[in-house]
């Protein structure tokens, strides 16, 4: 199956919507409630990923098959690891089979896990057997993936003794670490975070408590690009607000070169994205390391506003669901551009004119199809399995038909 989208005839121009609750805090807390049964949770993400979760967590023993979804496989080995008794078989999909876990596994064994490679050294499928985990301290590499780090502290305060991470290298993705931080302190767990040690007190309970996930900020970086490559479009997306816990609200200042303007609006608890007449930059460049989720969108809004760029910082953006610089680089390709990438880093030379019904390969990854997809504004293209956004925004595609783009499935 594929879509065909070009820019629609006639639409709103002050369109509203609204985004479900974040992936990343949703998936987080899903963890949390598994541990502390009297935590509610409100405005969950609807995401495939945070149902594949939830699904998991309800098993005490056999096959779990989380697919794409590298969050719920590094959180549910972390998890069952810690539960006494359970025996699982943690499995995926072929590429989920090809991204390293191996950083987390090291540290699970070193707090005591048992935990068995059921395939290749250092990769899923996992056999858990669930125990108690009796040590009180671990060292981690931090320089792959926050998720490996936030694993490990979501299942700290269950511990006997609490938990002290020792990290070691440049930590990547530090908001992430905060946010789980931050959603610890929630629920009453004493931590903190001072260079590279992060120190997590047992909490045997917590009181009842219930937690309103905010909207994903991740997914309004999408309607950030559709508002840059229109010429007088504006959005209010709801459930938003000032002082996120999230990384990807850095598109607040990030999209302000590209003309789009933000304002809170404090009493609705949304926020609504403006089309402003700033004059844009010929060239610009963009450290990520912190919002690596956004890479893309930005890649391809500077390509469909002629925006040569350069976007470093980008190291983890081969462990995802595909290798995400070099799928950048070939379907940008396709439309006309120049694209250069390295370890870490992408360059991005675009053409005079756009190359028009270029079909975009997606790769199983999400954020390949709702990247491009804004791109539509400039350019008739289609992308191709475009059920790939349910991982993260099931709603995508309908979303994106209020805000002034045809959709047609073929």
């Amino acid at each position: 199956m594929k879509v065909s989208l070009q820019k629609a005839q006639s639409f709103e121009k002050m369109p509203k919507d609204e985004i479900t609750g974040s992936k990343s805090e949703s998936n987080r807390l899903l963890i949390l409630k598994a541990i502390y049964p009297n935590l509610i949770l409100e405005n969950l993400s609807e995401s495939d990923d945070t149902e594949v979760l939830k699904k998991g967590l309800k098993v005490n023993s056999g096959t779990i098959d989380i697919d794409h979804a590298g969050t719920a496989m590094r959180f549910l080995t972390a998890y069952f690891a810690s539960q006494t008794g359970k025996k699982i078989q943690l499995t995926g999909s072929e590429r989920m089979k090809q991204r390293p876990i191996a950083v987390l596994v090291d540290a699970l064994r070193n707090l005591g896990a048992d935990i068995t490679y059921l395939g290749e050294e250092g990769f899923p499928p996992l056999g858990i057997v669930g125990k108690e985990l009796v040590k009180k301290d671990v060292t981690v590499e931090a320089t792959v993936s926050s998720q490996y780090i936030s694993a490990l502290m979501l299942i700290a305060p269950s511990l006997p003794d609490g938990l002290t991470i020792y990290l070691e290298g440049k930590v990547t993705s530090v908001p992430y670490i905060k946010m789980t931080l931050s959603l610890l302190k929630k629920i009453g767990v004493l931590c903190q975070f001072s260079g590279n040690k992060i120190e997590i007190q047992p909490l045997k309970k917590i009181k009842d408590t219930t937690i309103t996930v905010e909207s994903d900020w991740s997914s309004a970086s999408y309607f950030y690009s559709l508002v840059a490559l229109s010429e007088d479009l504006s959005v209010t997306l709801k459930s938003f607000r000032e002082g996120s816990l999230q990384g990807d609200s850095e598109l607040v200042s990030i999209f302000r070169p590209f003309g789009v303007s933000t304002t809170f609006n404090s009493l609705e608890t949304s926020v609504t994205l403006s089309k402003s007449n700033l004059e844009l930059p010929k060239h610009i460049e963009l450290h990520l390391v912190n919002t690596p989720d956004i890479a893309q969108t930005l890649a391809v809004t500077c390509f469909g506003l002629k925006i040569s760029c350069k976007l470093t910082g980008l190291h983890t953006l081969k462990i995802k669901e595909t290798d995400r610089l070099l799928a950048l680089k070939t379907e940008l390709e396709k439309l006309g551009a120049k694209v250069r990438i390295g370890k870490d880093n992408l360059e991005l030379f675009p053409p005079k004119e756009i190359k028009e019904h270029i079909a975009i390969d997606t790769y199983n990854d999400h954020r390949m199809a709702m990247a491009f997809a804004p791109l539509a504004l400039k350019t008739p293209l289609q992308i191709n399995d475009p059920k790939v956004v349910s991982k993260s925004f099931p709603a995508f595609w309908s979303s994106l038909q209020k805000m002034g783009i045809a959709v047609n499935y073929q």
